[in-house]
């Protein structure tokens, strides 16, 4: 026994693997541990099913609403009502909708699917005890302590209310199946009958007066609403017929049921809805199967330690599901509780006793039954069954279980032609004596659909899909009971019938197929795969035996018995009767021989001689063994009876066919009368086949994949195309639309052009009116500013004039300070030039006298001496470059002159005066210049002479070693003579510079200090013009102000005289190397 744990899963199976009952029945237990505690279980409430009874609802104490389906073992949380329900129904005409009542005394309609609320109905003041659901589905009575509602599930309304008094109280209300009567159940025993639609009373039942009051407070109804069964404070069970409205009988339960608390009969397949077993819930928890017609106990569930608190019975009678005493499920299996329910029956008599209920022993008594108290006067009747004798041996075949005698049943059937449509399955049942083996079926059906009927509906296409599930599911049974079944073609002809008469039971179709092949089939698959030729012979010759000329009819015409016997067999006649008329036929067949059937097909042909015999075509009389034709069943079945009455015994088909063998329990039979081998090739020839079918299938489904993707594709490309052609349409559309809105946008600029033009003229005008007020204000503006001008202009020239006489006398008084400084330049230049001509004279004598030292001394050196002395070459150098450094400081003062005069023009025109004394001032200047440059050409000169000297003593040079200490010791002189012209030249230079400082001029920065010259002399001669070029005076600031204009040019122009300064430098120092080294080479070379 499984034992599965819900919990808080909102969905998940049943039981994980395929249940197996115990012997106690039980298929699973269902508990729901709480979420905190693991060891503490919630209790379930209530069970009720669904009308198919495959799945039923459970609530729990925490108002959690399950749906557990059996056939699919699966479990689902359809609904969370947060309260306890005190009642379920699962019945309604919308099948996902369920009513639940709750305790706070309402009832609500949920949908199991969407698990939306559909109605809340309230009403009741007490707690809601049952809901019973008329068989239609559109009403329903809720009951409490105290009243009873009807309501109308369409509308949800309330249509009627049934109110007592508190003194009286309410046991139960409900519907009787199969009508519109309500009965309704009082705590006085009262049960009164009432009609739903106008709520009239229609009877009531009697109470008894005699004997102990019952206290009625369980209560169960037959399917087919006919029968009451009600209990209550005692061990005594009232049995009411309804239709009588009579007490039919009173069950007296074992003495340890002292009270019953609930009642339910169990439905069976066969019954009719007249249900004879009835469960019976008592005190001890405990729930006692009776049959009430036999007063046995059949079996029983529960215990004293597992005891059930209620229990709920599925409408098909194949489960039971209790609520035990812990609050979890038990779910029951019939069929496991009643594998022993066919055993033979004992004395019955109207007490029931029972032993030890593990071993389901009876004891029975024999003594009277215990009657009721009469009720009108009459006394209740009871039926004591007396036991059969002792079957003889040649009757035991006549025996049949379930106190079904076959010789009354044919009795019955010749009386009546055929059995009751109510009861004709029992009595199939009964007449085949099938076994069912629930065990050896499921088996069978574990192993799935057979290869040879996967694709049965392509052969067979069936509307109902339930009915073709169930025909594959037999036809697969069938076939892994023996090979021979899944090659015979025909199976699915012999099996439709009778899946479709038993589509709610596979098993009992499985076994009535089964049984039939095995007796009515006897022969048929001896010349397989070809049809029952010996068969069909047997019908032949019982045909040639009772009517010639018909049969040489037929052979005349060529037709065989493959034509005329074969399509009959190979159906079972359902091709050319009706339901009806199979039935008939088929109640004779399973209550004779098995030979019947065969020489029921040849009565079917003798009845059908007349047209027959007129029939001459082949094709004929395969439409006429195909088809419906108009014939009277009842004369069929009675040519039948008289052809195997009649049949001689050497060719009647008895002797050739065995007797009725039924099925055997536990295991069903080997099935072999075939050829094996052909079965086998033929098999594995239907899996070779199949195994190609296979593989072609995949490859045409590779095919098809890619026909569907080139398809696909092509579909792409083509919508692509459309959509391009679409896009180009639409862009069309847009051009066009966007030329139209291009026209309508230049219409509209034409005329917000003209409009635009109109508005600017207005403007025009507009502005000007606008600017002549503006000129006529401007005017008026000028003119008073002129006349401020005038007088400001007549302040600042009197002003200026002030300014003009101030700068005048100003340039006056430099002019002075330039020619004292002019005169005392040219006394300096004077005396240095004296003073450097005396320099080198002495320095003449000096070395004329070393070189006639030398030439006495080196005279015979002389011609060999080619090298010039470097030291001449330096002094020669030092010269020109003294001389270049004139010439450039002489440029340097033309430049400054040059900008002073630039500097100078650019000064106001109103300052005449003082532009005349600026140009004599350059004027002065320039003759300045001029003697600076006589005074460097005389240099020049002077230099030029020295060099010639120079030359020419160092020609007469004879002695390499006295000519290079001469050398060396000229070099010394040189060196210091050139240190002494740059100390005496760095002196004139800061001298200048002092000078400037202290000048107005240098207050200005017009010019940087001077590169220093190696001259002494001549630093003195360029300082003294510099310092007498803008000596103004300090006190005229607007003269000043004009002078300092420019000076960030002359900055720049003067760091770029500096450089060429530099250059010439470099190259007049170059030029008096070449010119020393050549005139040394001169005498070497004489």
């Amino acid at each position: 026994m499984q034992t599965t744990d819900i919990g808080n899963k909102e969905e998940g199976k049943v039981w994980h693997r395929k249940p197996t009952p115990s012997n106690a029945g039980v298929m699973v237990t269902v508990i729901r541990s709480a979420a905190a505690y693991q060891s503490k279980t919630v209790r379930f409430l209530h069970v009720t099913f669904d009308t198919t009874g495959d799945s039923f609802l459970a609530g729990d104490h925490h108002g959690n609403i399950y749906a557990l389906d059996i056939t699919r073992n699966r479990f689902r949380l359809v609904q969370k009502t947060g309260q306890a329900c005190t009642a379920l129904a699962f019945n309604l005409r919308r099948t996902t909708e369920f009513l639940v009542a709750l305790a706070d005394y309402s009832i609500k309609c949920f949908d199991k699917d969407t698990k939306q609320l559909v109605s809340w109905m309230r009403g009741h003041e007490g707690a809601v005890s049952s809901v019973s659901v008329h068989g239609s589905g559109r009403y329903a009575i809720t009951t409490s302590a105290d009243t009873a509602q009807l309501w109308d599930l369409d509308t949800f309304q309330r249509k009627r209310k049934l109110n007592v008094r508190q003194s009286v109280g309410i046991q139960r209300v409900f519907f009787l199946p199969l009508s519109n009567t309500i009965l309704s159940c009082f705590n006085d025993d009262s049960i009164f009958a009432w009609e739903s639609d106008t709520l009239f009373c229609k009877y009531q039942l009697p109470v008894p007066d005699e004997g102990p009051r019952i206290h009625y407070k369980a209560f169960a109804v037959t399917r087919d609403g006919k029968t009451l069964a009600a209990g209550g404070r005692s061990n005594l069970l009232h049995l009411w017929c309804l239709d009588t409205r009579q007490l039919l009988r009173v069950v007296q339960m074992p003495p340890k049921v002292r009270s019953v608390r609930q009642l339910e009969f169990l439905p069976d397949s066969f019954d009719g809805g007249a249900s004879q077993t009835l469960g019976v819930l008592s005190q001890d928890g405990m729930m006692r199967f009776i049959n009430i017609q036999t007063c046995k106990l059949l079996f029983d569930i529960g215990s004293h330690d597992d005891a059930i608190t209620s229990a709920t019975i599925s409408p098909n009678g194949r489960h039971i599901v209790t609520i035990m005493d812990n609050g979890s499920l038990n779910i029951y299996s019939v069929q496991c509780l009643t594998q022993d329910y066919n055993k033979p029956l004992p004395p019955l008599v109207k007490v029931v006793s029972g032993g030890a209920c593990s071993a389901l022993t009876m004891k029975v008594k024999s003594e009277d039954v215990q009657r009721p108290a009469k009720t009108s006067g009459r006394r209740v009747k009871t039926k004591v069954l007396r036991p059969p004798a002792v079957p003889m041996t040649e009757d035991k075949e006549n025996e049949l279980p379930d106190v079904l005698n076959k010789k009354r049943l044919v009795a019955l059937l010749k009386a009546f032609g055929e059995y009751p449509a109510k009861y004709r399955m029992f009595v199939w049942r009964s007449l085949l004596r099938l076994p069912e083996n629930h065990a050896a079926f499921s088996s069978l059906t574990d192993k799935g659909l057979h290869s040879a009927y996967l694709s049965i509906q392509e052969r067979y296409p069936i509307k109902s899909h339930k009915l073709q599930r169930g025909l594959q599911r037999v036809l697969s049974a069938l076939a892994h009971w023996a090979a021979i079944f899944g090659e015979t073609d025909y199976l699915p002809l012999v099996a439709f019938p009778f899946v479709k008469l038993f589509q709610n039971n596979p098993l009992l179709c499985f076994e009535v197929v089964a049984t039939i092949l095995v007796n009515w089939c006897q022969h048929w698959f001896e010349y397989f795969p070809n049809p029952p030729l010996n068969v069909l012979s047997m019908a032949e010759n019982v045909l040639a035996h009772h009517d010639k000329e018909l049969l040489q009819h037929l052979i005349d015409c060529g037709v065989t018995s493959q034509l005329y016997v074969w399509p009959l067999l190979e159906t079972l006649f359902s091709e050319v009767l009706t339901r009806d008329e199979w039935l008939k036929l088929f109640d004779n067949v399973f209550s004779n021989h098995p030979a019947f059937l065969l020489v029921s097909v040849v009565s079917y042909v003798t009845c059908c001689r007349a047209p027959l015999l007129v029939c001459s075509h082949k094709e004929d009389f395969e439409y006429f063994f195909h088809h419906r034709n108009n014939l009277d069943i009842s004369s069929i079945i009675k040519e039948t009876y008289r052809l195997m009455e009649s049949t001689p015994a050497d060719i009647h088909p008895r002797t050739m066919l065995a007797d009725f063998q039924p099925l055997t329990r536990g295991q069903y039979p080997v099935f072999n009368k075939y050829p094996t081998y052909i079965v086998e090739y033929q098999s594995q020839e239907r899996e070779r086949i199949r195994q190609q079918e296979v593989e072609y299938l995949r490859e045409r489904q590779t095919v098809q994949e890619l026909r569907a993707e080139a398809v696909q594709r092509q579909a792409e490309d083509q919508a692509w195309y459309t959509q391009q052609e679409l896009l180009q349409q639409a862009e069309e559309k847009r051009r066009d639309i966007l030329q139209q809105e291009e026209r309508k946008l230049a219409e509209q600029r034409t005329r917000l052009t003209a409009m635009k033009r109109e508005l600017k003229v207005k403007e025009l005008q507009l502005m000007d009116a606008a600017r002549r007020r503006f000129l006529k204000h401007q005017q008026d503006q000028r003119l008073t500013e002129l006349h401020r001008l005038d007088d400001q202009i007549q302040r600042k020239m009197n002003t200026r004039d002030q300014e003009t006489a101030a700068a005048v006398q100003d340039i006056e008084v430099r002019q002075m300070e330039l020619e004292a400084q002019r005169r005392l330049f040219e006394q300096q230049l004077s005396k240095e030039q004296v003073r450097v001509t005396q320099e080198v004279r002495a320095e003449v004598d000096t070395r004329r006298h070393r070189s006639e030292v030398e030439e006495t001394t080196f005279q015979h050196l002389l011609n060999n001496d080619t090298d010039i002395s470097l030291g001449t070459k330096k002094v020669l150098q030092e010269g020109l470059a003294e001389a270049g450094q004139l010439g450039v400081d002489t440029e340097w003062q033309a430049e400054v002159m040059r900008r002073l005069d630039q500097e100078d023009a650019d000064q106001d025109r109103h300052y005449h005066q003082l532009a005349g004394l600026h140009r004599e001032t350059r004027t002065k200047e320039e003759q300045l210049v001029d003697i600076m440059k006589d005074m460097e050409g005389q240099g020049w000169e002077e230099v030029v002479s020295l060099k010639a000297q120079l030359e020419e003593r160092q020609a007469a040079a004879t002695a390499e070693a006295n000519r290079r200490v001469f050398l060396n010791q000229e070099e010394e002189e040189t060196a210091q003579h050139r240190d002494d012209l740059r100390r005496s030249q760095d002196h004139s230079l800061s001298q200048q510079w002092e000078m400037r400082a202290r000048s107005p001029c240098s207050t200005r920065g017009l010019l940087p200090k001077p590169v220093a010259s190696p001259v002494p002399g001549q630093s003195q001669q360029r300082h003294s013009p510099n310092i007498c070029l803008n000596n103004q005076s300090t006190s005229d600031d607007s003269t000043s102000f004009s002078l300092d204009r420019g000076r960030g040019e002359l900055d720049c122009r003067e760091r770029e005289l500096m450089q060429v300064i530099r250059e010439l430098r470099q190259k007049l120092a170059a030029r008096a190397k070449n010119s020393s080294s050549t005139t040394s080479h001169s005498p070497v070379s004489q």
